[in-house]
């Protein structure tokens, strides 16, 4: 009897930004002048698109990765760590002489996080080489706003083959970037939403953007509802409540799970109820995007809630 092919998984390209993180789990941050005892250290790849990139390929989907790198020590490790991880980074674009942004984090024991990034230099310049050729075999682009210039004409490749194309709204702007415009899928975070529109209320600022945004459009708010809008109206959808232990890293897992739900072909309402399933168990272990949960936790994970 012939066995029948393996199923294909789905690939998702995240596009945008690389750092190294190195990530120190402390039981209180520091005084100025103290010196404090660290529990771990994990040094992982990171950055919005990079982590997502992560969380699919540890979620089952394959996983590629484009964005402006150096020649620098930091984007070496960087590439390397994505490799450890499974994730193609063939869309890379290596800069001669650029350095990647490096970031120390100190997770406490309340799961808070305290961040101090070294910028990366010399990046704000690159493009993409082809980005018909990067989307030509894809399902779902992700791509974070980080270098806007650099991850447009993605975008807007996915826009022309009429793929779905999730844009990561972590980075203030405007609201009338045209970012908005390209992407099919926009999710802010709400720190984000409201400095882009200087709104405290996330439901009017919602508004606000959906006047340039052509798609689906949501932000999500930590551990309260995700808000979005059907038409005119906002609605919530509840997140998990757990005990957070590091939330580094949980809003990257969200738009990476988001995303590969998409190109499973979910809907968007159950793409995001598994994207915050994934982003909670996230938040119960320490070590940011080294946290996210294989594919078969997330499943059990919401099978336990559906007979709770």
């Amino acid at each position: 009897m012939l066995q029948g092919k393996k199923a294909r998984r789905p690939v998702v390209l995240c596009a945008g930004i690389a750092v190294e993180d190195f990530i120190f789990r402390v039981e209180a941050f520091p005084e100025p002048g103290a010196k404090i005892h660290a529990a771990e250290l994990i040094a992982m790849p990171g950055g919005c698109a990079a982590n997502a990139a992560v969380a699919v390929a540890r979620l089952g989907g394959e996983a590629r990765f484009a964005g402006p790198v150096g020649t620098d020590e930091a984007s070496a490790r960087f590439l390397a760590g994505m490799a450890r991880n499974d994730v193609d980074t063939g869309g890379v674009v290596r800069v001669a002489g650029a350095s990647i942004s490096v970031s120390g984090i100190f997770v406490d024991r309340a799961g808070e996080k305290m961040v101090a990034t070294r910028r990366g230099e010399r990046l704000a310049e690159a493009r993409p080489a082809d980005p018909d050729r990067l989307v030509a075999d894809i399902d779902v682009v992700m791509a974070d706003n980080r270098f806007p210039d650099f991850v447009e004409p993605i975008l807007c490749a996915a826009r022309r083959r009429g793929i779905a194309a999730v844009l990561d709204g972590d980075r203030a702007t405007q609201p009338a970037d045209p970012l908005f415009g390209i992407a099919s899928h926009v999710i802010f975070s709400s720190e984000a939403l409201r400095a882009t529109t200087g709104l405290a209320d996330l439901e009017a600022a919602l508004r606000v953007i959906a006047r340039f945004a052509r798609g689906f459009l949501a932000v999500t708010n930590g551990p309260d509802d995700v808000l979005w809008l059907a038409g005119t109206s906002v609605r919530r959808m509840p997140v998990f409540a757990v005990e957070a232990i590091d939330t580094l890293g949980a809003g990257d897992t969200f738009h990476g799970a988001f995303a590969l739900a998409l190109a499973e072909r979910r809907e968007p309402i159950a793409a995001m109820r598994f994207a915050a399933a994934a982003a909670a168990l996230k938040c119960m272990r320490f070590g940011g995007i080294s946290g996210t949960p294989l594919r078969a936790e997330v499943e059990a994970f919401l099978a336990g809630q559906k007979s709770a």
